[in-house]
Parts: C-alpha cells; structure tokens; sequence
C-alpha cells in the first residue's frame, strides 16, 4: 500500500476541471492537476487550457507541435499526478466483477489487470511508471502516513492499529501474497512502529539509539582489557582487535543485505516463524 493512496476519479468529474482556476489532463488512466504550471509551461498555459480535462497522450507525443522528452513525463509523474481515471469501460467492468476490489481503486492489482484485459479494458489502463505495482506517485509519498484502516480493507494483509505478531501467526498467507504485502511501501502515523506485542512486552520492541552503546561498551571493553593481557604487544592487541571488528562487521552485512532478504527462502510456517521480515 502506498504512502498516500491516490484517489480514483470518475471521468466526468475530470472533464470539468478545464478552466484556470483548476486544469487536470490526463495520459491514459492518469490524472494531473497541472494548475499550477499553467504560467510556467514554456508554450504558456492556453495551449494546456485548449486540453483541460482531456486526454494529452497525442498531442505531447506530437513531433510537428512539439514532442515532449521523457523527463517531461517524468515531472508530471512526480509532481502532478493526483489520481486515476476510471472509465465508463471500467466502471462496467468494476460492477460486473466478484472481485471489484481488486480494480478499484485504481491502479489494478495484478489480478484485476488480468480480469479488465479478459473483458477487453485493459488498454483503458496505464501502469504507473514511478513506483510500480505500489500505487506512490512519487518519492515523497514514501514517507507519508498510510492510511491503516483504507491499507487493511484494500489488501488483507495486516492491521497496522493492532499487534503484528499474532496478525502475522494466525495470518496463514500464502508465500507469494506475503512477499508481494511486505514489498509495498508503509509508514505508519506518526513515524513510529507499528505495534508489535501490544502488551508489556512493546517497550522490549523499541530501542532508543544510546542503550546499545550503554549495554555493550561496558562488556566490550572488560573483554578488551582481558585480550590485552593476555598478548606480548599493543600493535597484535590493535591488530587482532580492527581484524575480529572487520570480519564481525562484513559477516553481520551479509547476513542482513543478503540471506535475510534472499525472497526463495522465505518460509512461511509456525516452526521456523520470522517475524524480522516486517
């Protein structure tokens, strides 16, 4: 789910929107709400005012007006999409499905894609090209609050207001579902953790950065001294201690950049549970 869900739009409702004081165009099922860049366009804003609240596919790909280059559409993905549209195909398409959810909002899961090219809509829709398959229109919306009740009912994974540990126990998620869930961007309100016990045992959960070095310098530096004792020279001291802190830290990096993110290892089952995952 994306940090801010973006709303979908019906198209009569963006046809509207034509005038300077609010001018949406879209590219396919996308939305943007370019008021704001109507003075700043370069071929100034009546040239977009001809377009408000109409496709602009065709006309920015125009070689003989003037053909845009990527990083015009890059801009619009970034800072002006506001929405998606959903057609009167896809409309139909939504009332008549067992599974309406996964079409709208827009864009389409996976399945819902599948279900509007079986009914021949398909091209109605434009992937997002920013974030794909997540939904965030752009990188700021990663660090935006989701939206936990709207983020439960849309996928059924897991109730950011409520313990995650028993959520994902009892969960019984099939693997694939699971790692598309964990890979969608979530931030929780407020920039905290989500909970994770929901009892006592939370505070055990968030540690601040100072008790780390508060717990293990004491002990570190007892066994420092030890080891010191222990060798004929300063220099072996230093150099066995940079080495064992060289070889710690590249063995705890792989564990973390590489084993613990290795997706086809993933097991889903209450005998060998990783909750680190999440």
């Amino acid at each position: 789910m994306p940090g801010r869900p973006l709303p979908t739009i019906p198209s009569k409702d963006v046809e509207s929107h034509n005038t300077a004081d609010s001018c949406y165009v879209t590219r396919g099922t996308k939305i943007y709400n370019v008021t704001t860049f109507l003075e700043e366009h370069p071929g100034g804003g009546e040239l977009i005012l001809e377009h408000g609240g109409k496709d602009v596919t065709e006309i920015m790909g125009d070689e003989i007006s003037h053909s845009h280059s990527d990083a015009a559409y890059e801009i619009l993905d970034e800072h002006y999409l506001i929405g998606f549209m959903a057609t009167e195909p896809i409309l139909k398409t939504f009332m008549e499905s067992d599974r309406p959810e996964e079409i709208l909002p827009l864009p389409p899961s996976k399945d819902g894609m599948q279900e509007l090219k079986a009914n021949g809509n398909g091209a109605e829709v434009t992937p997002t090209s920013v974030f794909e398959n997540t939904g965030v229109s752009s990188e700021a919306d990663l660090s935006k609050a989701t939206d936990t009740n709207a983020d439960y009912k849309a996928h059924k994974f897991l109730d950011l207001g409520k313990p995650l540990l028993m959520q994902v126990w009892n969960g019984g998620f099939s693997k694939d579902f699971y790692l598309d869930q964990v890979h969608r961007p979530r931030h929780y309100p407020g920039g905290e953790s989500a909970p994770l016990f929901g009892n006592f045992l939370e505070p055990l959960s968030k540690t601040p950065w100072w008790v780390v070095p508060m717990v293990w310098l004491p002990p570190v530096a007892y066994g420092s001294y030890l080891a010191a004792q222990g060798l004929p020279s300063t220099f072996q001291f230093v150099a066995y201690w940079l080495t064992g802190l060289a070889i710690w830290t590249l063995l705890e990096y792989g564990l973390h950049r590489g084993l613990f993110h290795v997706d086809q290892l993933v097991i889903l089952c209450r005998s060998i549970f990783r909750i680190w995952l999440i």
